[in-house]
């Protein structure tokens, strides 16, 4: 297990130049931070006290003097040292801190919540193992990484300690393998936000395995997890994860209607699903999520030239369904409101179907009225059709609606 002195260069790297943990500096950049923010008397009252104390040893190190010895910190109340750690927002900080001594360490592992290391530019696989056993209450944890680091024995140790994780970022962690998901299904069962896009080394069985353990997933990204994203993987998601909302596929090309017919029957409250160069999918899919998936806010279907024009009437005919339903809910309720989650679509990406003609476009187009086609608010997507140019949205015929509050780009 890795391990280093607080005033020596901690063993990974950032982008940005090492934040200087040296102990002549450590006062000084502690001071900077509480200054930034007030805090209440006592805590104040304490730590001018602890400045006065070592002001002599700090003089002494800017001029080239022996090290401040750095005792009286090892005492820092725990409430100032999370109140510094959240000031200064910086994860090297929090990195360098728990590496003091044994008192900060503990406090900064009951108190940290959120860790991101995507910042560290080479040994993060040695890093994570070092801090996992630290940080025992993370619940946010993001090791997005540029080039390949993380390896199995990592995931491992995050599996063996935070049990309270409930997000996770995994992404374009070339190395990993099956180890780490059955070390996550067994170690960190609330997961409720998953992030393993790019992880192409990763089994639909593995996969499957982890669903009947992580049954709370809300959000889960596969993109590129051609070997993970089956129609058995996505039939063992609908069957274990009803709470499912937000679902990427990109470019899982061995996904056919099976598996995304699944999907519509099992997560009824999805919201957002891409299936961008899934190319096997057909209208089937899509007529499946438009009948089963009410609360469909956004839908990539990029480059899938097997969707035809069926498969837009059938979004624009579950709109006219999805208003009965609303009016008949308000004639019945005694408010005579309805929710306001089922809107529709307000984001569609149908670039290079080329199947589509502009009448039913423009009656999906018609039906949900976030879809726009305007340049500022270019939510109907419909690149690479040039059959579909003369697709317009309400803003086109009516440039003074242009004007109206936007729907977001993306509502999950």
């Amino acid at each position: 297990m890795a391990s280093w002195s607080p005033l020596a260069a901690p063993p990974f790297s950032w982008p940005l130049a090492p934040f200087p943990i040296a102990g002549s500096l450590v006062p000084e950049v502690f001071l900077e931070m509480v200054s930034a923010r007030p805090v209440n008397g006592e805590l104040d009252a304490w730590f001018r006290s602890l400045m006065l104390s070592i002001g002599n040893g700090r003089g002494e190190a800017e001029s080239g003097g022996a090290m401040p010895t750095l005792s009286g910190w090892k005492d820092l109340p725990v409430e100032l040292l999370l109140r510094i750690m959240s000031i200064v927002g910086d994860d090297r900080m929090v990195v360098a801190a728990s590496g003091v001594c044994t008192g900060w360490r503990d406090a900064l592992g009951w108190g940290l919540t959120n860790l991101s290391l995507s910042r560290c530019r080479q040994n993060m696989n040695n890093l994570m193992i070092s801090l996992a056993y630290k940080f025992t209450k993370l619940q946010v944890l993001t090791l997005r990484q540029n080039i390949a680091q993380l390896e199995d024995t990592a995931v491992e140790a995050v599996a063996t300690y935070c049990h309270d994780l409930r997000e996770l970022d995994l992404s374009r962690s070339f190395r990993l393998s099956d180890r780490s998901l059955y070390a996550l299904a067994h170690g960190c069962p609330q997961l409720t936000k998953l992030n393993i896009s790019g992880c192409s080394n990763f089994s639909d069985i593995a996969l499957t395995y982890l669903t009947c353990h992580c049954k709370n997933l809300k959000c889960l990204n596969l993109c590129g997890c051609g070997k993970a994203a089956t129609d058995r993987a996505l039939q063992a998601i609908a069957h274990n994860c009803g709470q499912l909302q937000s679902l990427s596929l990109g470019w899982c090309e061995d996904v056919t209607d099976k598996g995304v017919t699944s999907l519509a029957s099992g997560c009824p409250d999805l919201r957002a699903l891409d299936l961008c160069g899934c190319v096997l999918i057909t209208d089937e899919s899509v007529i499946a999520l438009a009948t089963g998936c009410p609360h469909l806010r956004s839908l990539g279907l990029y480059y899938c030239q097997n969707i035809t024009d069926r498969a837009m009437y059938s979004l624009a005919n579950s709109r006219v369904k999805s208003k009965r339903r609303r009016w008949d809910a308000a004639r019945s309720s005694s408010s005579g409101t309805s929710s306001k989650e089922e809107d529709g679509l307000a984001n569609l990406n149908i670039s290079q179907c080329t199947a589509l003609t502009p009448p039913a476009v423009q009656a999906v187009c018609d039906s949900f009225p976030a879809l726009h086609t305007c340049p500022d608010r270019h939510s109907l997507i419909i690149s690479g059709c040039l059959s579909l140019t003369s697709v317009h949205c309400a803003c086109a015929l009516h440039p003074h609606r242009a004007g109206r509050a936007m729907v977001p780009s993306h509502a999950y």
